[in-house]
């Protein structure tokens, strides 16, 4: 039947919201599908083609725009999954003692698979399979894990210390992990020099020293049809769908229709999303300012969530294996902004309760990285140099400046006179970081 433009224009910003992280996630396969190789991205971002993997072989350097919040706490690899090809076997090498977890997402970003040390995984096989796959395992497959769409991600995630000796010893371990399709499995372990990996030209732009745009407006119609067809309806979902199915086919025969439909979603993408970026704009209060989400990776049909994590730091693991805390404002509820200095006070005893590691990481606006003199963009557990007041007080200094040298091993440099966040990180968290009753100190202004 015809439907009106007024329709349209109240529609499409709707669907335009609920499937951003979907087509998100879909135009990163489209990217990986052209690399001929593994490699690194500019030389710093895994790529690799579907239903491969790429590592690096160190902390994630400034320079990449790939994927808003990175840390510098892990080895990270990266892989686009077109399960719709062939399932894949995910290699699992022995970590020992090391925190490790692989993040293994639907086109939905929701986690399909429980692979790390919190859920006690063993070396070995694992095998990764779409919707509708039917075939045989092989034997020495460990386990199975079944996602709800044929397209999605996987990021392995291997703690590091922030020395010259554990860079070194790390490189064994990561040599190991491996992701290839099913056929090419043969119950050996293979193996990688990631160190080795050759470099390609980045295939995209970024917006004012932004996240590179994985979701235009102008083609975002075009993308839904074979985006809803991979992320089959959640429960209760179908009558959005076919909003959805009856939208497309509306302003795909009037050519006005679907104008006034991207102008609708130019206007959403600016007004809607764009603020998503913002941590103080959502999430769950934790206290002095800083908030949470609960359901990281674990979305199901809480779309405000999944809109605004993938918005603002896509790819989060799940509340078990990562607890995160967003934090834009100081004590008094101003914008932090490297024109002050400000402290953050760990009491004696009173760090991230975890049984992996903790983190502090500072990000600019666009929640990236700033080179600074000393390369330095996060704070905790990984650092060996950390000094402690004499009551067992931990004191991180948030500035621009030079705290003083006898001061630099505690401090987390900022961008000068600029606004940036901080953005906590708890591996492998205990249920006292889970609940709510361990909560981040506050952000004091101290200048």
């Amino acid at each position: 039947m015809r439907i009106t433009e007024a329709y349209v224009r109240m529609l499409a910003p709707h669907v335009y919201f609920w499937a951003w992280p979907m087509v998100n996630i879909y135009n990163r396969r489209l990217v990986f599908d052209k690399a001929p190789r593994p490699g690194l991205m500019n030389g710093v971002l895994p790529l690799a083609p579907l239903n491969t993997l790429s590592m690096l072989h160190d902390y994630i350097q400034p320079e990449q725009r790939w994927v808003a919040c990175p840390n510098q706490d892990v080895v990270y690899g990266a892989g686009v999954i077109a399960l719709d090809k062939t399932p894949v076997i995910v290699q699992v090498p022995d970590f020992g003692g090391r925190f490790w977890v692989y993040q293994a997402v639907d086109i939905r970003t929701d986690s399909f698979a429980r692979i790390g040390a919190m859920y006690a995984t063993k070396p070995g096989f694992y095998l990764l399979v779409g919707p509708d796959w039917q075939g045989d395992v092989p034997p020495g497959v460990s386990q199975v894990f079944r996602a709800s769409s044929d397209t999605g991600m996987v990021a392995p995630r291997v703690f590091q210390d922030d020395t010259d000796d554990d860079r070194r010893a790390v490189q064994e371990v990561i040599a190991q992990i491996d992701l290839y399709p099913l056929a090419q499995f043969d119950g050996t372990m293979k193996r990688h020099d990631w160190r080795t990996l050759p470099s390609f030209a980045q295939p995209g732009s970024n917006d004012a020293g932004g996240e590179t745009q994985w979701v235009v407006p102008q083609t975002f119609f075009d993308q839904l049809a074979p985006v809803l067809a991979d992320a089959r309806p959640l429960a209760g979902e179908q009558a959005l769908y076919a909003q959805a199915m009856a939208l497309l086919a509306a302003i795909q025969q009037d050519p006005s229709l679907k104008a006034a439909a991207i102008d609708a979603v130019s206007r959403a993408d600016i007004e809607v999303i764009g603020p998503l970026l913002q941590f103080r704009n959502w999430g769950l209060p934790r206290g002095q300012h800083w908030s949470t989400v609960d359901n990281g990776a674990a979305f199901g049909t809480d779309y405000f969530a999944r809109t605004a994590v993938a918005r603002s730091n896509i790819l989060v693991n799940t509340a078990r294996e990562t607890k995160y805390l967003y934090q834009d404002l100081d004590s008094e509820g101003e914008r932090l902004n490297a024109a002050h200095r400000y402290e953050v006070r760990f009491a004696a005893g009173q760090t991230p309760p975890v049984d992996g590691f903790w983190s502090l990481t500072l990000y600019d606006a666009h929640h990236f990285f700033v080179p600074n003199a000393l390369h330095r963009y996060s704070l905790g557990t990984k650092n060996k140099t950390l000094q402690l007041e004499s009551d067992g007080t931990l004191i991180i200094h948030v500035q621009a400046a030079s705290p003083g040298k006898e001061r630099e091993s505690n401090w987390l440099p900022a961008p000068e006179g600029a606004d940036f966040s901080l953005f906590l990180r708890a591996y492998w968290p205990k249920p006292e970081i889970l609940d709510g009753r361990w909560t981040p100190p506050a952000v004091h202004r101290v200048g």
